[in-house]
């Protein structure tokens, strides 16, 4: 299994009774309740604590997009990636993920992702996301679209990548008669590109297409819907005639580790229902609005995603349903034993800071999981993976 350190960079100084006036943290909260001054410093102590996962061993580390909210404050990802791409020296730096269906020029994305590339020599991770429908009430784009201009926003990137220029793209949203990519990245054909994804059934259809086989990511699910989804993916696969190992899916999971369960319990619990109660709070109309998702899909996520759109959850809530990891080594070793055997993921993606999580915690914790939880599963997903080829 390969470990990628994840980090929202949320706004942690929020006022927490910002919900008295208002319904959610994301979309139409007030950016006055932002002090840039305190954003300078988290900003700063963010890269410190990404740039830490690195030198503590982690496989990656991860950035993301998301944008009028507090929940994380990385409008442009790829300053964060950039910033990290001189700071960093062994680990991949994924970028999970750029927004497509909300660019004006995906091209620009194809030259941003090339550079980070090339200045890793090799090391970026190229996230795809149709972006959380909150997303589309900010950039006042249309829902309805979501699924078509992303298909053809990827297939203009990676073509820009991949194909000799200058050549003409003609599309029904986006009309270019030179492209012509400078610089090329450094990764070819092309950097791998991974699929964070709520659960929609038309994105895990699309991914496993031959053609790609991209790596999917579920994020901020229950553990019964993670298998759920896993399994959709594997099927999907095998209908389009390959079989899908646990190189091909990852999980994207809050996680605290510290010297005991009770400790662990104890420390995290303020941070955690802070992060699920106030940061992602939002009306279900904001996180999905109408036709975001095909009705097959959207009955599926909002099973899987109630959490997201309010009520109060406690940190027992959360463990029970897996959608929080949280413990000691040895728990925390158990607990990922067991789903991992169970769901076959390759890929784990702990989101180590969370809500109002301290510095000083989040150390802790990095430091924790790093030397006492990585270490039991190195090469294991490899492992399964070649023994199951081998018994075909």
């Amino acid at each position: 299994m390969k470990f990628f350190f994840f980090h929202l960079m949320p706004y942690a100084a929020l006022d927490p009774d910002y919900d008295r006036q208002h319904n959610s943290a994301w979309v139409t909260l007030p950016n006055s309740y932002y002090d840039p001054k305190i954003g300078h410093q988290l900003y700063n102590r963010y890269l410190d604590e990404l740039e830490y996962a690195d030198a503590m061993g982690f496989d990656g580390i991860c950035v993301n997009e998301h944008h009028s909210n507090a929940y994380g404050m990385m409008p442009i990802p790829g300053v964060m990636a950039g910033a990290l791409a001189r700071r960093t020296r062994q680990c991949k730096i994924a970028v999970l993920g750029r927004a497509l269906p909300l660019l004006n020029n995906p091209l620009t994305v194809a030259e941003e992702f090339a550079m980070l590339d090339t200045i890793t020599g090799g090391r970026l991770v190229a996230g795809f996301v149709r972006g959380i429908g909150a997303e589309y009430h900010s950039w006042g784009a249309n829902p309805a679209e979501s699924h078509a201009r992303f298909h053809e926003a990827h297939d203009l990137i990676i073509q820009g990548w991949t194909r000799p220029g200058p050549f003409a793209f003609e599309g029904k949203y986006y009309h270019f008669d030179y492209v012509n990519v400078w610089p090329r990245p450094y990764q070819q054909p092309h950097p791998p590109v991974w699929i964070p994804s709520q659960g929609s059934r038309e994105t895990i259809e699309w991914a496993t297409h031959p053609s790609r086989k991209y790596t999917y990511l579920q994020t901020f699910s229950p553990v019964q819907a993670l298998a759920r989804y896993m399994q959709m993916y594997r099927d999907s696969a095998a209908r389009q005639g390959w079989q899908a190992g646990p190189e091909n899916v990852g999980w994207a999971v809050p996680t605290y580790c510290a010297e005991t369960d009770e400790i662990a319990h104890r420390e995290a619990k303020p941070h955690i229902e802070f992060f699920f109660n106030k940061l992602l709070r939002m009306p279900q109309e904001m996180l999905l609005p109408p036709g975001y998702l095909s009705l097959a899909s959207m009955q599926g996520v909002i099973s899987a995603k109630r959490t997201l759109s309010g009520g109060a959850q406690t940190i027992d809530d959360l463990m029970e349903k897996a959608i929080f990891l949280c413990g000691s080594p040895a728990t925390l070793r158990e607990k990922l034993e067991q789903f991992q055997s169970q769901i076959g993921f390759g890929y784990l993606l702990p989101t180590m800071q969370f809500g109002t999580l301290p510095h000083e915690l989040v150390t802790k914790s990095t430091t924790l999981f790093a030397k006492e939880v990585i270490p039991h599963f190195r090469g294991k997903a490899d492992r399964q993976s070649e023994r199951q080829r081998s018994s075909k």
